[in-house]
């Protein structure tokens, strides 16, 4: 199964008010591992999630922010560059895009060349060969990246489970006194993002520090307090379970990650759809949710450090995650989708000067085990759809420095759970617009990169106006086949981007007319 995403791009900083800058601000960059929008500042009801909900009441909230690609190397590259795969190159682990695409200048490494400080704490960088096993240093780092040391125990045998024994389980509660080194790596990612903070404030070189969470990506090793938060007889499951109608097999994510874990192995769940057992479907989601006030948390920490050191007026703060990840909706239990709930994102920005004058701490730390839960109001709200891409330039312009120029128009090619480029023959590209999200599957050569547009395998049309969860595939209710043959008109020099934008139009005026015929 070989995936793409592409949002129509709407700068992000042409939503943000921004007044002249003086004095060049820093810059706190925090990005999440796999977390989807279940945060209360995006109007869930059930995770609490209280400091990261305070950030966005002094935030702008992007509530229609998406990823290029539900996996993590290639989404963390593509957000770091401002360039997408299909330029970057990189559609799974294996290549290091200066190598095997170009020598793009990366966000903290322009920071890097006009005087920042630039530090990266945790999964910023995806870590191995797709950052040159060095998270880009020296490019993109004044110093060489830090890892927490704790973080080599989260693949192994480390899960007490009922037996008594150690496992490598999915579900990972554990007392972190019993740990190795009686921490978890994000614990330890906050106190080295803090000691750096704290070497910052006599130094009068601006910052850049970008501090990645390993949370909520599996497995779910997370202290075991936090389960506590949400008792699984209030859990409830997915409102959306079933696999979409007519939904191509091309494009199901069969979550093999997932039943590589020893917990869920003694399920047997049947391949490639399952259905995972509900009341392990309900454990599932309480450990996510867990997982995600656990980091809700580690975020407290260090934006409470930012705001007592004295910091919190001169830092822009960004918080992002590198894309979503799906919890029973459409039978998928991963990333590796096209569906909103595995492509869009968090994203929160936060500008010292924007918000009016305020007394007393920017960001006091809240315990989310306090009786008091205190309830927060989004300071803006930005509706229009945006894409992580555009956080580059955005941030750029933000702290006082020259905005980038965009890159060139290119096609889009991504790929998903975790093949090698020689192995992909079949990539997915979509156009997600107000109303619609358009897939087409088309044939692709990993050797010369290019995709056949005339090649199509299948395709998928959900109209989320009667369709909000992507749920009912129309695609073949279209006239499709009409829409092909005109589109074999079209120079050959015309981008996918193009091409998907002139056939969505074609499809959907299409049945708009059939529609309304229906209905009079």
């Amino acid at each position: 199964m070989y995936i793409s995403v592409h949002i129509c791009l709407l700068v992000v900083v042409s939503e943000i008010a921004v007044g002249a800058t003086k004095v060049r601000q820093n810059v706190l960059f925090m990005i999440a591992d796999d977390l989807r929008t279940s945060l209360g500042c995006y109007g869930d009801s059930t995770v609490k999630s209280p400091n990261i909900d305070q950030l966005a009441s002094k935030s702008h909230v992007f509530l229609n922010a998406y990823a290029q690609q539900a996996v993590c190397a290639p989404s963390r590259t593509s957000m770091l560059t401002s360039r997408r795969p299909d330029t970057t190159r990189l559609y799974d682990f294996e290549s290091y895009w200066r190598v095997h695409s170009g020598n793009y200048t990366t966000l903290p490494q322009y920071f890097k060349s006009t005087g920042y400080n630039t530090m990266s704490v945790g999964k910023v960088f995806h870590p191995g060969i797709a950052s040159n096993h060095t998270d880009d240093f020296p490019y993109s780092w004044s110093v060489p990246a830090y890892h927490p040391a704790s973080f080599r125990f989260e693949k192994e045998k480390i899960c007490k489970g009922e037996d008594g024994r150690f496992h490598a389980n999915l579900l990972c509660a554990v007392n972190v006194t019993e740990q190795p080194g009686g921490t978890l790596p994000d614990m330890e990612s906050v106190d080295e993002a803090v000691r750096l903070l704290k070497t910052r404030t006599e130094d009068d070189a601006p910052f850049f520090l970008a501090v990645g969470f390993h949370k909520p990506h599996i497995p779910f090793r997370i202290p075991q307090e936090y389960l506590r938060l949400y008792p699984v007889e209030q859990m409830t499951l997915a409102p959306d379970p079933d696999v979409p109608k007519r939904l191509p097999p091309v494009a199901y994510n069969p979550w093999t990650d997932i039943r590589k874990r020893d917990d869920v192995q003694k399920l047997n769940i049947s391949f490639p759809y399952g259905p995972i057992p509900k009341d392990f479907q309900l454990r599932i989601r309480q450990h996510y949710y867990a997982a995600v006030s656990y980091m809700d948390a580690q975020v407290g920490r260090l934006l409470s450090a930012l705001d007592t050191l004295g910091l919190a007026q001169t830092t822009i703060v960004v918080f992002t995650s590198d894309h979503g990840w799906s919890l029973g909706e459409h039978g998928e239990w991963a990333k590796y989708s096209n569906f909103d709930v595995a492509t869009r994102v968090p994203l929160l920005v936060y500008v010292p000067e924007d918000p009016a004058p305020h007394k007393g701490s920017s960001f006091p730390f809240l315990d989310v085990f306090s009786q008091s839960e205190p309830t927060f109001e989004n300071y803006e709200v930005v509706s229009n759809m945006v894409e992580l891409v555009a956080v580059f330039p955005t941030v750029s312009h933000l702290a006082g420095l020259k905005t980038p120029p965009p890159c060139p128009d290119v096609s889009l090619k991504e790929d998903s759970d975790l093949p090698y480029l020689k192995d992909i023959k079949i990539m997915g590209y979509s156009l997600r617009s107000w109303d619609y999200r358009f897939t087409l599957w088309l044939g692709f050569d990993p050797k010369t990169y290019q995709v056949n547009v005339s090649d199509v395998h299948a395709g998928e049309l959900y109209m989320l106006e009667d369709d909000p969860s992507q749920d009912n595939n129309v695609y073949e209710d279209s006239d499709h086949g009409a829409m092909m043959r005109k589109m074999t008109n079209l120079s050959t020099t015309v981008s996918v981007q193009t091409r998907m934008e002139l056939q969505l139009l074609h499809l959907t005026a299409g049945m708009k007319r059939s529609r309304g015929k229906a209905w009079r």
